[in-house]
């Protein structure tokens, strides 16, 4: 505003000083002709002369002087835009340093978690007794809620960037959300709360809905993990309320209510406008870390088509509530996870993995489902075994020493074998960035698996791309 406001002054300065000359100049030329009129004396037009010319020297040096402030402004302001734009580079380069530091983290952490959530896997197949039944059931959720926490923070990063579609698909949501808040009934259950989840629903209902459960998970971790946070003592109560349906739609409440400090009244009309301020300083001080993922939970409910909404009292506790409108759908439910293997005959999978507890876990998962597993540790063993062996399917990890898959995989689809026989190949990685897929699909392989494994999506891809003919139904 400052700027505009010198320049509008600049051009009315102009103005004044053109219509003072344009009159100078008339009053010199009247001036004139009455001298040569001689109807003035010689003296009195020299005492007017001289007059003008003091005034317009005055002018000129009150106009210069304006115009070098003018001149002034603007280099200032040249500079300023210069400062701004090199300020915006820099913003974007610590903002692509940020993305690819998470984009690190998540593929580090994932790493060793998926190890340790496969040892845990397999340490529950082997005989224990009660007590360590119940202790290696406590690691698992702990590490579920690690992988939960993880899968949070990139998926938060994704709908902060504004890069988000949903995914409906058929779903039990008492079914997917049952283990869901058993993670955190650990969690609570560590710092001393009570915890409680309730399904309402008519007894006569039977069916699933459409929906995006992944990111209606993320909505209640970031709300749930927030719940717990903020509670020091009393109790965490999480309500899914499916009473109301209305023709083929359903309506699902979803309550999760908190005894902890509450939010103050002037703090509440703020709370979802920006993911640094779901909390006050105060609060911080007094935790590790503030509240997560409040802006990104109100951005995702609206995205699915209503409102997150929120009643507090400081001192007494909080209730986030939010509503969905879903369509109802044939209720095809899906058998408990079973041992039996896929395959009722060995089959022969390469698998191209350099972390060596992580081979120990793979094979342990493949061999479950009747898979005769070799390994390579690199790329390019993998390229060498592939030409000399039959192999039915291959694991590739994406990230690998000497050669990494993506060009493993592009040498492997140029050999005449590869041509002929068409070798499912299915990328395997700790980084699961949606940009990590996209270029999966870019290089030509078949499919993803995200680290660590699901033991469900490996047998979906078995079941998908085996080419056995003598391969039963998947068991699911």
């Amino acid at each position: 505003m400052g700027v505009l406001k010198h320049y509008i002054e600049s051009i009315k300065m102009k103005k004044k000083l053109s219509f003072f000359i344009f009159i100078s100049i008339v009053t010199i030329l009247f001036i004139g002709y009455f001298f040569l009129e001689k109807k003035v004396y010689t003296q009195s037009a020299a005492i007017f002369l001289f007059v003008l010319a003091v005034v317009q020297v005055f002018l000129l040096q009150y106009f210069l002087k304006n115009q070098l402030k003018n001149n002034i402004v603007k280099t200032n302001l040249k500079l300023r835009i210069n400062e701004l734009k090199q300020d915006i580079k820099n913003s974007d380069k610590i903002s692509d340093h940020k993305s690819i530091h998470m984009a690190n983290m998540s593929y580090e952490i994932r790493t060793p978690l998926s190890t340790v959530i496969g040892m845990l896997n397999m340490l529950k197949q082997t005989e224990l007794n009660t007590d360590q039944k119940a202790q290696v059931e406590i690691a698992d959720y702990s590490s579920q809620h690690l992988l939960q926490l993880v899968n949070m923070v990139t998926d938060n990063a994704d709908v902060a960037a504004g890069d988000l579609k949903l995914n409906l698909l058929a779903i039990d949501l008492k079914s997917d959300l049952s283990q869901l808040f058993k993670v955190f009934e650990y969690q609570a259950w560590e710092k001393g709360l009570e915890f409680e989840y309730k399904f309402l629903s008519k007894e006569k209902d039977n069916f699933l809905v459409l929906g995006d459960s992944r990111r209606i998970q993320q909505v209640l971790i970031n709300l749930i993990s927030n719940a717990i946070k903020f509670t020091n003592t009393g109790k965490i109560s999480i309500i899914v309320d499916e009473t109301i349906g209305i023709d083929d739609e359903q309506i699902i409440t979803f309550y999760i209510k908190d005894t902890g400090i509450g939010i103050k009244p002037r703090e509440i009309k703020r709370i979802f406008n920006d993911s640094k301020d779901d909390y006050n300083t105060s609060m911080m001080k007094d935790y590790r870390g503030g509240g997560v993922g409040l802006s990104i939970s109100y951005k995702l409910v609206k995205l699915m088509g209503s409102e997150l909404n929120l009643e507090s009292k400081e001192n007494e506790g909080s209730t986030f509530y939010f509503s969905l409108q879903l369509k109802k759908t044939l209720n095809i439910q899906s058998k408990e996870e079973g041992v039996a293997p896929i395959m009722f005959n060995k089959f022969n999978v390469l698998v191209a993995e350099d972390n060596r507890m992580n081979q120990k876990v793979i094979k342990f998962l493949l061999e479950r489902q009747g898979a005769d597993c070799t390994f390579a540790k690199n790329g390019l063993e993998a390229v060498e075994l592939y030409k000399i062996l039959d192999f039915d399917m291959i694991f590739m990890d994406i990230y690998m020493p000497d050669m990494d898959g993506y060009e493993a995989t592009r040498i492997i689809k140029e050999t005449q074998k590869y041509k002929a026989d068409k070798t499912p190949i299915i990328a395997v990685s700790a980084s699961a960035f949606e940009e990590d897929i996209n270029n999966v699909k870019l290089a030509g392989i078949d499919d993803f698996l995200a680290k660590p494994i699901e033991v469900i999506k490996l047998k979906e891809l078995i079941a998908k791309y085996s080419k056995r003919k003598d391969t039963p139904p998947p068991i699911f």
